[in-house]
């Protein structure tokens, strides 16, 4: 095998078995929204194209991928394994994610729940602008690349374009301590830029150009919200936005890959192998014990030894600690 194989095969991506086996961050309440806004405009025939800018290993994509719908269009857009644009964002990426971000890895955990790629699209996310995507043709975008303020409000001004007037647009570390950009970006564009807050979680930012009402009425009401899921309400200079926290409780998993039942069953013959073999040496010790058990007194039955404890036994000590002397020298 070459260096560059051995290369290839020591970072090759463990086939996934269920969604949490994908690396990443993305925790249950968000996959649970994400999943709540795409089947609420399934539910109300809204169709349109899927977008996510930044998709590291797939977890999430994984998520949106799921819910395309026929004549739908899913695009994907990152740089994987490619140069950054600009040396602040190649610092961003070395710190964070360099060796363990490639194409093919994402390909991979993909593949292991759809039969087909999304559109992918390997570039900085400020190749969308400029027309690279249809103007009002998206229902649903995810914005997690770049965490550097000016690459967020060129994603924001790509979303506000792409998206239909009541499309929604996820930003991800929108208040996160190490991302000071995405959170200076999202409210600014709050503020200035027409974006309606729908809701929040612990990590994202739900939001809309158009009119976050009729979502946030179905939350309040709980339409199809899991019950570990706490609503509450805020007001942020005359807006109404909404926060989402509590349990996991009565989120269901997502479906199981397509590697799951052969990796269960190979799960199951290596646990039932360890299994025998702690029995065989469980056996072998019992064995070898009784062997050393049985030479123990086979040796004590041998007729020398017997006379030795019968005259220990019956001599008085005066005699036998002489006899002992006298065979010691």
């Amino acid at each position: 095998m070459t260096d560059a194989a051995l290369s290839t095969e020591q970072h090759r991506a463990a086939e996934p078995a269920v969604l949490d086996d994908v690396p990443g961050w993305f925790w249950d309440h968000d996959r649970h929204l994400f999943e709540w806004f795409l089947a609420r405009q399934e539910k109300a025939a809204v169709t349109g194209d899927l977008l996510e800018m930044g998709a590291y290993l797939g977890r999430s994509a994984i998520v949106i991928g799921s819910h395309l719908q026929p004549a739908e269009t899913f695009t994907v857009c990152d740089l994987f394994d490619s140069d950054a644009p600009d040396d602040e964002n190649a610092a961003e990426m070395s710190q964070s994610y360099r060796k363990s971000l490639t194409r093919s890895a994402f390909e991979s955990n993909y593949l292991s729940f759809h039969m087909s790629l999304p559109e992918i699209v390997q570039a900085p996310t400020s190749s969308l602008a400029g027309g690279r995507i249809p103007a009002g043709a998206f229902r649903f975008i995810h914005i997690d690349a770049s965490h550097l303020y000016e690459h967020v409000v060129g994603d924001l001004q790509v979303a506000r374009v792409a998206l239909q007037s009541q499309g929604v647009v996820v930003l991800d570390d929108y208040r996160s301590a190490h991302t000071p950009g995405v959170a200076a970006a999202t409210w600014e564009a709050v503020f200035n830029h027409g974006l309606r807050p729908i809701v929040l979680t612990e990590c994202k930012f739900y939001g809309t150009w158009g009119d976050p009402g009729p979502a946030q009425r179905d939350l309040l009401d709980r339409v199809g919200l899991a019950e570990g899921c706490h609503v509450s309400s805020e007001t942020v200079n005359g807006q109404q936005l909404l926060r989402i926290t509590g349990s996991s409780d009565g989120i269901a998993s997502f479906r199981r890959s397509r590697h799951h039942d052969r990796l269960a069953a190979a799960a199951s013959r290596r646990e039932a192998e360890r299994t025998a073999e702690d029995a065989r040496r469980e056996a072998d010790a019992a064995a070898e014990d009784l062997a050393g058990r049985r030479a123990r007194a086979a040796e004590r039955r041998r007729p020398a030894n017997v006379a030795k404890r019968v005259a220990g036994d019956l001599l008085p000590p005066v005699v036998t600690s002489a006899i002992r002397r006298a065979r010691r020298g």
